[in-house]
């Protein structure tokens, strides 16, 4: 076949192709002109999950009359003038591209008119064709109607999902926006129901409350540092949930880069590292980070629909986030509190004509079967004083703190006591070691095996001294002084299977094994410890920087409050 220039329609489906993957992208694309002309208001009215119809209706600025035609031309834009402003990009929009894009799969109509224009006018798109402008009443902004996407790309059109799961899509992409500009006032019918309403009061915490709920609202924390000057300065500002709000997936943390709606796994890793032992492995956190760079410093101009960047100090930036949200949650993790089932009193009981003898209901870990507990304030960085009173089931230390009775897990407060202790060995290269009287054979499977193989070096820093043995088997002369506790034998090879299979977990191996460490040093369930044991353990505690988790992410205690104690015996 020989080689010949593409007719202008078809290139204009290709580059559509590009801007435009679903319903969702003309959402974003008219959303972001929207705010890109200073709109405070913007209403959105979807139909067939976007496939049918999308009017997206602002109060911005508007286009001139006699720029309205050139508006729906490939690579027509008020928002850059040079090559230059690439490196400064301040708007959402820039390309030019995107009503282009749009028109050109699609029958567009587009309606404007600035503040000193006294009618609009109107222009008519069909499948890139344009029909017609003529003059038109209307309000100050634009209004632009999309009707029939894909109409005359069937192979798109085929790919698209159920009109219920692009309009989920849609929803989420116009709340994250909602999200990052609380100062402007969203509107989202779909099929006629309303699916999404903010005030655009200008609060972040408001734009929550409306979005999520109060319920989820409250359990958000304030996120707000800057560090760097100039160029390099880099503000980290939103909200995160307490770990108790997780997730099972990374849906739940939203991004943003000078108000860009962003996917970035390397920031979404940030995320998550703050968060490392407060939950498990399979929990993510939920999160509304935004974080403003100089223009200069990031590069939005590498992905074709704008949502990937590109930073000039990406290691500032991660480096950033993830200390912002990991001092937050130093100071504010709560511990647990139990919950009771709500039970009347016998006053209540002897009015109502029931007996007032009922057995006890058991105190609960709170959720939505049971009552709330009253409002708390949060907690303060550390844990109160706390009295050792005992141990029951050879597995909780009881102990009385100022607001009630703390149980503690004791092998996992010991974890994290080892866990912390461990780190600041290894930040310092002294790691303790204990040289075995006889060596250990530890027998491993061929990928263990492989996996030991490729760190032996790096191994003998953390104190393990072992070596080839056979076809199947590592020879161990010395480990960490805190695995010398009880069967050093079992330990070691209960590590090295545990920390093979946390790899898979998507841990570094370092972190992986300080956790595995720390566990199996740690005191065990079911051990009987000493008063003078236990007073130790808990002041142990009371010193770490994270008392309140274990590294695995489990809470180390629960609180049952003075409040539930009295309601329960009928005191209040």
């Amino acid at each position: 076949m020989p080689i010949r220039l593409l007719p202008p329609e078809l290139v204009a489906k290709i580059a559509a192709g590009e801007v435009v993957e679903r319903p969702a992208s003309v959402v974003k694309e008219l959303l972001e002109n929207s705010l890109d002309a200073g709109a405070r208001y913007v209403h959105m009215d979807i139909r067939g999950g976007g496939r049918q119809e999308i009017r997206v209706v602002d109060d911005g600025c508007g286009i001139p009359a006699e720029e309205v035609a050139l508006a729906v031309q490939r690579h027509a834009t008020s928002k850059i003038a040079s090559a230059a402003d690439l490196y400064r990009i301040r708007t959402l929009g820039f390309r030019g591209e995107a009503l282009a894009s749009i028109a050109a799969v699609s029958h567009l109509t587009l309606v404007s008119r600035p503040a000193g224009q006294e009618v609009g006018m109107e222009v008519r798109v069909e499948g890139g064709r344009t029909l017609g402008i003529t003059p038109r009443p209307c309000t100050v902004g634009t209004i632009v109607l999309v009707r029939d996407l894909f109409y005359n790309t069937p192979v798109r059109l085929k790919f698209l999902r159920q009109p219920r799961t692009e309009a989920g899509y849609i929803h989420t992409l116009v709340t994250d926006y909602a999200l990052a500009h609380p100062d402007v006032a969203f509107h989202l019918l779909s099929d006629g129901r309303v699916a999404l309403h903010t005030s655009g009061s200008g609060g972040l915490r408001d734009a929550l409350i409306e979005i999520y709920g109060l319920e989820t609202a409250q359990q958000m924390i304030p996120v707000e540092k800057a560090l760097g000057e100039g160029e390099m300065r880099v503000r980290v500002f939103g909200y995160i949930g307490q770990p108790t709000l997780s997730r099972a997936t990374r849906r739940a943390i939203t991004l943003f880069v000078n108000g860009r709606r962003i996917r970035d796994p390397g920031l979404t890793y940030a995320v998550e590292e703050a968060y490392r032992t407060l939950l498990t492995s399979d929990r993510h956190p939920v999160a509304i980070i935004g974080i403003e760079v100089d223009p200069a410093a990031v590069d939005v101009n590498v992905h074709p629909t704008k949502s990937e960047v590109k930073f000039a100090y990406a290691d500032q930036v991660f480096a950033a986030v993830q200390r912002a949200v990991r001092e937050v949650l130093q100071e504010h993790v709560a511990v647990p509190r139990i919950t009771a089932v709500r039970a009347e009193s016998p006053r209540e009981e002897r009015e109502r004509g029931r007996p007032a003898t009922r057995p006890l209901p058991l105190p609960r870990l709170g959720g939505p079967l049971f009552e709330e507990e009253e409002e708390v304030p949060p907690e303060e960085k550390g844990l109160p004083p706390l009295r050792v009173l005992g141990q029951m089931a050879g597995t909780y230390i009881l102990a009385e703190g100022p607001d009630g009775l703390y149980l503690i897990d004791q092998h996992a407060a010991h974890e994290r006591i080892l866990y912390e202790q461990l780190a600041a060995e290894r930040e310092r290269l002294s790691i303790r070691t204990q040289t075995l009287l006889e060596p250990l054979i530890v027998e491993l499977t061929p990928q263990q095996q492989a996996l030991l193989g490729e760190r032996l070096e790096e191994l003998q820093k953390w104190g393990f001294e072992m070596e080839p043995f056979g076809e199947r088997a590592y020879r161990v002369r010395s480990v960490p002084a805190i695995l010398t506790r009880g069967d050093v034998r079992t330990r070691v090879a209960a590590l090295v299977e545990e920390w093979s299979e946390g790899l898979r977990k998507g841990l570094s191996w370092e972190e992986q094994l300080l956790i595995t460490i720390a566990c199996h040093s740690a005191v065990r369930a079911g051990q009987s410890l000493s008063p003078e044991e236990m007073r130790e353990l808990v002041q142990m505690l009371e010193r770490t920087r994270m008392p309140r988790t274990c590294p695995h992410g489990r809470p180390t205690m629960i609180l049952l409050t003075c409040q539930q104690l009295q309601r329960e015996f009928g005191r209040r």
